[in-house]
């Protein structure tokens, strides 16, 4: 072998050395191996969707009318939702303020339910938290006086190892709009018991920080509970060091319980199938603990390819036995998505969980637009029966909303659609469609004359009920639809054929004139009159190749129209009960200082049945 062979062949090894070097390295980080990217100029980000999503809307804030969101006392601002599932029951706590982030007085609040869809009010478990005037902030400006407390806390519940369920929430400190509540100079942690039946034990402290020892509480120390099998529940959480790292922002800075004491913000994590932990914070930074969480990287790094801004992100393990990170893939809190991994590390997708914003009706401090702070079901807060990756989060920092992604994670059809609602079995009529429902525009199934309906109402004067079918991507598509307007003086029922990145094609609309139109680019052209109470069954054919559409309705002949926008195949028909949002923008103020007009008055409601829908790729 000559001596320019041997220079090759080493140069060869040493580039085979570092090729697997960087792979070893990479495979001791999270990354985003896929080539989607979210366009933040489209609320959905053009992302293709996540099949069967259910987002229902759970807390709607209503300031005008407080009797419509009972047990909200009026609060127009609620966040940071938290959620476990136990004793057969979702739970989720969110904290609240009047106004706005940081805008005493606080409180957090508690919601159940038996199945993820119908909640009960909100119940207040930690009330304001009355400062005792005099009271000041090391190294900021300001004295306490007629002030409360504002919540800021990372975690909601633990479900210790005997199956007590315990809730927890932080009495911070802000002295004024812009001073910073989990600063650790705040007052400390609480800590109460739910228990089975429904009730809750008494409030305890179980952290205080230290700026505040020695002073007068409000609620005594848990190790002062005459419970003796409440009292383990608590010591044992305070041994677990997983638990300890979401307290980081608001605990003492250097508290002895805290393993990783950077400031990184709103910790979660899951275990690897070697044992190890990932743990993932704000801006998608990352770091692996090889011990439980006891030790950490002190130089946790951004997640190679996740793009993630200033908002929580979500990560856990699957009923599949795969992994899931939930999260906003942008710099700002639109749209919510889903990235899938099979073995914890390497995350190739991404696909869309939520990508409607509902206009915010309340002005407020800190208040952002869009689906954000996400949270699912921590390791060990129970594990719901049906299998889907449940998650919670804020709309605006506003309304508040559940959305349960079905198991294994797809965002493909591969059969023509044949639903007859009547003909699915009782709970499973919407397996496989994606809805968006608000409270006052709920997507549901109904009776009537014996039979079943998808039904999409609305009520909501800024809000719109949504429901969405992905069907085999096809360039020559065929479509029944049968649909029964409840009304023909009010209201809109949208139909859109869209393409897999939420870009339609064509749009058909009962309307509020009694009119079903398609729109033809900037104009509409009338199909037929309808009228309200009398089912209609529309037959389209679709031929994108030819960038046309036939629509016959009852049987008369078809009439042919051209798309508004060009599509290279159909994946996706919506079904809407308004007309496509584009506000806020990427240009839009980052504040909201003004309210909505009748943000809290409903409107006349309007409903519209669809009996089923069936396609076929005609190709």
């Amino acid at each position: 072998m000559n001596r320019h062979m041997r220079h090759t062949r080493t140069i060869v090894l040493a580039l085979h050395l570092l090729a697997c070097s960087l792979t070893a390295a990479a495979q001791e980080t999270i990354y985003y191996s896929g080539a989607t990217l979210s366009n933040v100029d489209y609320h959905h980000g053009q992302l293709p969707l996540a099949k069967g999503v259910h987002a229902r809307q759970v807390l709607r804030a209503n300031r005008e009318h407080p009797e419509l969101a009972p047990g909200t006392e009026g609060w127009t601002y609620n966040h940071a939702p938290m959620l476990a599932y136990w004793n057969n029951t979702f739970y989720l706590e969110y904290l609240s303020d009047p106004v706005g982030e940081h805008i005493p007085p606080g409180q957090t609040s508690l919601m159940t339910s038996p199945d993820g869809v119908t909640w009960s009010n909100p119940v207040v478990i930690f009330p304001p938290y009355k400062i005792p005037d005099g009271t000041t902030k090391k190294d900021y400006a300001g004295v306490a006086k007629d002030l409360y407390a504002v919540m800021h806390q990372r975690m909601g519940f633990y479900v210790s190892s005997k199956k007590k369920l315990l809730a927890l929430a932080y009495y911070g400190i802000a002295l004024d709009a812009k001073d910073d509540p989990n600063d650790g100079n705040g007052i400390g942690r609480v800590v109460r018991e739910i228990r089975t039946d429904g009730t809750f034990g008494p409030i305890y402290f179980i952290r205080h920080n230290a700026s505040w020892k020695g002073k007068k509480a409000d609620y005594p120390l848990y190790s002062t509970s005459k419970d003796k099998g409440f009292v383990a529940a608590c010591n044992e959480l305070l041994a677990d060091p997983l638990m300890m790292q979401q307290w980081v922002e608001e605990a003492d800075r250097d508290d002895a319980l805290i393993p990783l004491k950077k400031q990184f913000k709103a910790f979660s994590y899951y275990h690897l199938p070697d044992g190890r932990v990932v743990g993932l914070w704000k801006h998608a930074l990352t770091a692996i603990s090889p011990d439980g969480g006891k030790t950490w990287p002190t130089a946790p790094i951004r997640a190679p390819k996740f793009v993630n801004s200033n908002a929580k992100i979500w990560g856990q393990r699957t009923s599949d036995g795969k992994y899931a990170t939930v999260y906003n893939p942008s710099e700002f809190r639109w749209p919510l998505a889903i990235s899938t991994s099979a073995g914890g590390l390497n995350y190739t997708n991404l696909l869309l969980v939520h990508g409607e914003i509902t206009p915010m009706r309340y002005g407020g401090n800190y208040k952002s637009y869009g689906p954000q702070y996400v949270r699912g079901i921590e390791e060990g807060n129970g594990t719901p029966p049906d299998g889907n990756l449940w998650v919670t989060y804020s709309v605006n920092k506003e309304d508040l909303w559940v959305a349960s992604i079905p198991v294994p994670v797809t965002d493909r059809e591969d059969a023509p659609v044949n639903h007859v609602f009547s003909t699915l079995p009782d709970g499973k009529e919407l397996n496989g469609w994606n809805i968006c429902s608000p409270l006052w525009a709920p997507v549901s199934i109904v009776r009537k004359d014996g039979e079943k309906w998808l039904s999409l109402a609305d009520r909501d004067r800024y809000d719109y009920a949504k429901a969405e079918r992905l069907v085999q991507p096809s360039t020559k598509l065929s479509a029944e639809i049968v649909i029964q307007p409840g009304q023909n003086d009010a209201g809109a029922l949208h139909i859109e054929f869209q393409d897999g990145r939420g870009q339609a094609a064509f749009r058909l609309a009962f309307d509020s004139t009694g009119t079903l139109a398609a729109k033809t680019g900037a104009r509409w052209k009338n199909i037929t009159k309808y009228n309200a109470g009398e089912t209609y069954t529309l037959r389209i054919e679709v031929n994108t190749e030819q960038r046309s559409y036939t629509v016959s309705v009852n049987g008369k002949s078809a009439s042919t129209y051209l798309f508004y926008a060009p599509v290279a195949q159909v994946e996706r028909i919506v079904f809407r009960t308004g007309g496509p949002r584009f506000f806020p923008t990427p240009e839009t103020p980052a504040d909201q200082t003004y309210d909505l007009p009748q943000a809290g008055d409903p409107v006349k409601p309007v409903n519209f049945l669809i009996k089923s829908l069936k396609t076929q790729d005609v190709r």
